[in-house]
């Protein structure tokens, strides 16, 4: 192993670290934080995922498992299928329709894009040396095999969500 795959190996766990911690830190804090689970289910509610309390606790136990095999770097096309999957949704209930910088009022989609890519981005390098993946023999699940469970899981898993659950209200006349 060269310093090239020490390199590659650093910024794949780096990639790894910090997009487990924002997802345990998402999922922690609808859960514990703030409005707790209540509270997340009544804004979730007011996105139109109804019912509000089950979409916030299929979102926060996704957001933390996801999290955690990033964490260890354990089966992790599954684990970008769940923060793809659950930044998605986000996107679309929320963030797109007020513009691209999350500063903006209702903030914008900047912040759930940048998450997404760097989840496909993930799926399609693998979790690298320095992981579960890689002590587990499941070097299957790299390259295109990953993107593909990865956007394939998150995106597919999305579109049913969404098209069973999505109500949102119509704007009034």
């Amino acid at each position: 192993m060269g310093p090239e795959a020490d390199a590659v190996n650093l910024a794949l766990l780096g990639l790894r670290l910090i997009l487990a911690g924002v997802m345990l830190a998402h999922g922690i804090n609808h859960i514990i934080g703030g409005g707790k689970i209540a509270g997340t289910g009544r804004w979730f509610a007011s996105l139109g995922m109804k019912p509000g309390p089950l979409h916030a606790w299929l979102a926060s136990l996704t957001e933390v498992g996801a999290g955690v095999l990033l964490l260890v770097g354990l089966l992790t096309p599954l684990a970008c299928a769940g923060v793809i999957g659950v930044m998605l949704v986000a996107l679309i209930t929320n963030h797109l329709k007020n513009g691209f910088f999350i500063f903006r009022p209702g903030e914008g989609y900047e912040y759930v894009l940048t998450l997404t890519v760097v989840a496909v981005c993930l799926a399609l390098l693998g979790a690298g040396e320095w992981s579960l993946d890689d002590a587990l023999e499941l070097d299957a699940m790299n390259g295109w095999s990953g993107l593909w469970m990865a956007v394939g899981a998150g995106g597919g898993g999305t579109a049913l969500l969404l098209a069973g659950f999505w109500r949102p209200e119509k704007p009034a006349d």
